[in-house]
């Protein structure tokens, strides 16, 4: 049997459930994952569980809170001006708590996301940190192929 090793392409079932073992993300109930280990597909924390698995194991793992995701940070909690959104986007926008609102990167090369914790006269805040930072999180795989 193919063992799982940096570099491998695979072929593989996984879930990924929060800390109230709800799912965030499963491809049990559809088609199944392909990828290749060390192509940054997974984080870190997940590639290192899966290196040593053989074709056809199933495992579910805990990662620590923070492990996966890293540590929440409070300096990725940010308030900005709502002329500074009104200049960057649509300044018709309604922000509304909860809401997650995509910006551009400083070089307009791609797009990073904040979710909205709070709204005031003439400000928003916003939470960029990974939603499921410093949380602890199982991941759960099934390995279906290894090349």
């Amino acid at each position: 049997m193919n063992t799982i090793q940096q570099g491998s392409f695979l072929t593989l079932h996984y879930r990924l459930a929060g800390p109230d073992g709800a799912d965030v993300v499963t491809t049990f109930n559809d088609k199944p994952a392909t990828l290749t280990l060390g192509a940054g597909q997974l984080s870190p924390a997940f590639e290192a569980r899966l290196i040593g698995l053989e074709e056809g194991a199933r495992q579910a793992f805990t990662l620590a809170a923070g492990e996966a995701f890293g540590p929440r940070k409070p300096e990725m909690v940010q308030r900005l001006k709502r002329q500074v959104l009104d200049e960057m986007g649509d300044p018709e926008a309604e922000y509304v708590v909860g809401d997650v609102v995509e910006f551009p990167t400083p070089d307009n090369t791609g797009r990073f996301a904040g979710v909205v914790r709070a709204v005031g006269e003439g400000w928003v805040e916003f939470d960029f940190n990974h939603p499921l930072a410093g949380q602890a999180v199982t991941f759960e795989v099934q390995v279906i192929g290894v090349l």
